[in-house]
């Protein structure tokens, strides 16, 4: 290890040092305005499949073009939108089926119940993000609540309202293996050990979104259960073979299997989406995405769960 050195460099020092490691950049101008507003490091990510091995060297491959590097870019985010708009979505009917099927079954105030859950460290957690939030929250329903009720804390719906898709997700995979545990999993088609799984991904997947990072060609730090059954269509190609290792490999740390996730939930949430239309269309808006890179399977269309 050492120290880090490297120089800071201008945008016309960029473009020629583009050029320089093989990357045909064809307006110079052009290019100089999308690294004023959108920066080279970031772009890097897009341009990265074209350098040649080993990357290291920053050699670019014959014919490798900025503009196409771009293209990669706005795909991304776009790709990114579409995927946090459907993932607010989801999160929103697991909020709503968590606090209707436990409050009905229990009272208001099953989140503070201690029997409910598995490790009492991790609700313990839980418990002083709801006290931080409740503090905090400048919701009016929140305010009114102060101001009407001795309460420390609010019921349920209340609570779980202000909280965030990741302790919502936390919550539901520490509640003890109870009868409701698997009456949420199970209106979304599921068993409760494989929702607990997606709705981790989801929330790891809704971070990458929420904070702009690459997503397109992403190996997930979070690899997804795969059923052995659901109560809708779900993929029968789960996974891939492997150039480098020359093997068959899982890709459920894929953004394919993410975007499956999320388009097997709405078939629940709404079954009206359309969803997988919405990813053909801009997947065919930006041909020089490489789909297997993220994961898709060359038979990916004729996947039930995938018609259109």
């Amino acid at each position: 290890m050492v120290p880090f050195n490297k120089p800071f460099i201008s945008y016309t020092d960029q473009i020629n040092q583009l050029k320089y490691r093989g990357l045909i950049i064809d307006n110079d101008n052009k290019a100089e305005h999308i690294l004023q507003n959108i920066g080279y490091f970031r772009l890097s990510g897009y341009w990265y499949p074209f350098l040649e091995t080993p990357k290291n060297q920053h050699k670019f491959k014959r014919g490798s073009n900025f503009d196409t590097a771009f293209k990669l870019y706005c795909f991304d985010n776009e790709l990114r939108k579409i995927v946090f708009s459907e993932i607010i979505k989801i999160e929103i009917a697991v909020r709503t089926k968590m606090v209707h099927t436990l409050a009905e079954k229990y009272n208001p105030f099953w989140h503070m119940n201690y029997a409910l859950f598995n490790k009492a460290a991790i609700h313990d957690e839980i418990i002083d993000y709801f006290k931080e939030i409740y503090n905090k929250s400048d919701e009016q329903f929140i305010k009114s609540f102060k101001k009407n009720y001795t309460d420390p804390i609010p019921p349920s719906w209340m609570m779980l309202e202000i909280s965030s898709f990741g302790k919502l997700s936390r919550m539901y995979s520490n509640l003890k293996s109870i009868p409701e545990k698997r009456h949420i999993a199970n209106y979304f088609g599921l068993d409760e050990n494989v929702f607990a799984s997606w709705l981790h991904a989801l929330v790891y997947t809704r971070n990458i979104c929420a904070h702009n990072t690459r997503l397109w060609n992403r190996i997930m730090g979070i690899s997804p259960q795969i059923p052995q059954s659901t109560h809708h269509s779900w993929i029968k190609t789960t996974d891939a073979f492997n150039t480098i290792l020359k093997k068959n490999i899982s890709i459920n740390n894929r953004v394919y299997f993410i975007l499956s996730i999320i388009r097997y939930l709405l078939l629940t949430i709404n079954p009206q989406s359309t969803f997988n239309t919405t990813i053909q269309d801009i997947l065919k808006k930006y041909p020089m995405v490489d789909k297997r890179a993220m994961g898709f399977p060359d038979t990916w269309q004729e996947e039930e769960l995938w018609e259109i």
